[in-house]
This record gives structure tokens, C-alpha cells and sequence, in this order.
């Protein structure tokens, strides 16, 4: 009864506004980071997705606040706190990334770093797209999972370029001694992953939303 009833009252449909405003805070850092990886602009992009995650977390708030005060939302109130926490936690470590960045002083990064970045942004935009199809579960099914599998792609090439960088890290760096360098070298690779990592968790939580509703 209680599930025809749901039906038949009209949905909280503000919460897909905010989380097509979040995946867009996370393509611009995705972005940035990327930018700064190749160099351009450093301190200002470091900047910027400080000032970028910063806003997602206030989006987040809003979410969070929204599902309790909301009687009807779109999907269950599970999904909708697990979907947004773990957009958020992609930004979240972009922000340890630049942390990282500022706190070891780098300008320069090696070529599989840059790699990363562009597989960052192209696992940011991903979501992206895939946030507006949810509006729609069941008429977007099949190209949710799509994007989906899609991401989960992009984080095993980004475990692979993981692995290359630091084996050319310790190329470089195990036989003149440098720890310093493999060290630093090797936090910001770590980072990149984790980043990839947490674009996976979200659409892990996509794919669960699809089999729940369809």
C-alpha cells in the first residue's frame, strides 16, 4: 500500500538539481587538476578546487538536509545519501591531492601523472552525463550501465598507469638514493588512484540505484 501511495505523490525532484550542481563542481576540478598536472597555472587551479570542494560540501549539506525533511524522494533515501557522499569524497581527494601538491612544493609532474589527470576528467564527465539519466531510471537503464561500466574501465587503466609510474619512480629514483623524491612521487600517484577510485564508487551506486528501480 504503502509503495502505490509513494506513486501517486509527486516526487522531491529538487534533489536532481543538486546533484547535476555537485557533478558539475567535480568536472571543474577535474579540470583543474588536470590543468595543473600539465603545469598551467598551478597555484590558481590549486586554488580553485579548494574553493570547488568547498561548495560540493555545501551541496552535500544540502542533500543530506533535504532527504530528512523530505516525504517523498525520488529513490530510496539509502541511495540518494550513498550516491552523494561518494561524489563528494571524489572531490574530497582531489583536495588531499592539491594538498599534497602545495604541502611538497611541486610544479613539474611526470607524463603517467598527466595521464591520470586526463583519465580523472574523463571519469568526472562520465558522471556527469549519467546524473541527468536518473531522473528517468527505467528509460535510461541500459545507458546508466553503460556509463557505468565505462568508469569501471577508466579506473583499471588508472590502476595500470598506476603501476608503470611508480615502477619508473623507482627507475628513476631507487639507484640514486632519492627516496625524498620516489616518496613524494609516489603519494601524489596514490592520490591520483584514490580519486579514480572514488568515480568508481559512484557508479557502483548508479548501477545499484538501476537494479533497485527497473
Amino acid at each position: 500500500m504503502m509503495s502505490v501511495f509513494r506513486k501517486l505523490m509527486p516526487r522531491e525532484d529538487k534533489f536532481f538539481d543538486m546533484f547535476r550542481d555537485h557533478s558539475r563542481t567535480v568536472v571543474q576540478a577535474a579540470g583543474a587538476l588536470n590543468s595543473l598536472l600539465n603545469g598551467d597555472e598551478i597555484d590558481k587551479n590549486c586554488e580553485l578546487i579548494v574553493a570547488l570542494e568547498e561548495q560540493a560540501d555545501n551541496i552535500t549539506r544540502e542533500v543530506l538536509l533535504a532527504v530528512r525533511r523530505s516525504f517523498i524522494t525520488p529513490f530510496d533515501r539509502g541511495d540518494i545519501r550513498d550516491l552523494i557522499q561518494s561524489m563528494d569524497d571524489a572531490i574530497d581527494m582531489m583536495h588531499k591531492t592539491v594538498k599534497t601538491i602545495r604541502l611538497f612544493e611541486q610544479s613539474s609532474f611526470d607524463p603517467l601523472m598527466r595521464e591520470m589527470g586526463a583519465e580523472v576528467v574523463k571519469a568526472a564527465n562520465l558522471v556527469a552525463t549519467a546524473i541527468p539519466l536518473l531522473d528517468k531510471v527505467s528509460a535510461n537503464a541500459q545507458r546508466l550501465s553503460a556509463i557505468a561500466e565505462e568508469v569501471t574501465q577508466i579506473e583499471g587503466l588508472s590502476d595500470d598507469l598506476y603501476d608503470r609510474g611508480l615502477k619508473d619512480l623507482f627507475r628513476r629514483h631507487g639507484s640514486s638514493g632519492n627516496a625524498m623524491a620516489y616518496m613524494i612521487g609516489s603519494e601524489i600517484y596514490g592520490e591520483l588512484e584514490k580519486v579514480v577510485d572514488r568515480f568508481e564508487d559512484v557508479a557502483n551506486e548508479i548501477s545499484g540505484i538501476v537494479i533497485e528501480n527497473v
